[in-house]
């Protein structure tokens, strides 16, 4: 009788062996696509979160303001950041990594259906905004963007 293993043995277990490489390099591939995806949705937490100190949606503001109303054209985190230091003169500048870190991101703010005035009355005056991020994808050259549809109701003056 011969000792050591059989060509069928070898052949077995190495199919076994890379069938499990294989699957710890597709577990590896999807955690990094997924870590670098919740890095790119924390980035465009935190310039929503910049835009909200720019541009508060309150119940205050008149929502036919081209500049401080509902709606409010794309703009960089460079221009929301201007904007906030418009309001308050204590507020320092972007730093070089705030700089590069929000580099490509926009954001902006819609009114969704401004004109449907019933369904407004329908809503007792509630309005829907729709607020959104948009960045450019370095690793596929592709736009992503991230949004949230937010309810405004004037402020009563009762």
């Amino acid at each position: 009788m011969r000792k050591g293993f059989t060509l069928i043995e070898v052949l077995v277990a190495s199919l076994m062996l890379g069938v499990a490489l294989s699957a710890i390099l597709v577990a590896m591939s999807q955690s990094q696509k997924m870590m670098l995806s919740s890095t790119d949705l924390q980035v465009a937490q935190e310039v929503m979160d910049i835009a909200e100190m720019a541009y508060p949606l309150d119940g205050t503001i008149d929502p036919d303001d081209a500049k401080r109303g509902l709606t409010i054209q794309e703009q960089s985190v460079e221009d929301l950041w201007q904007e906030i230091q418009n309001i308050s003169s204590d507020i320092p500048d972007l730093t070089n990594a705030q700089e590069d870190r929000y580099y490509g991101y926009r954001w902006s703010r819609e009114e969704i259906d401004p004109d449907n005035s019933e369904l407004i009355d329908q809503l007792q005056g509630i309005r829907r905004v729709k607020v959104t991020v948009t960045w450019d994808d370095d690793r596929r050259g592709n736009k992503k963007s991230e949004s949230y549809v937010a309810l405004w109701r004037p402020k009563d003056d009762g």
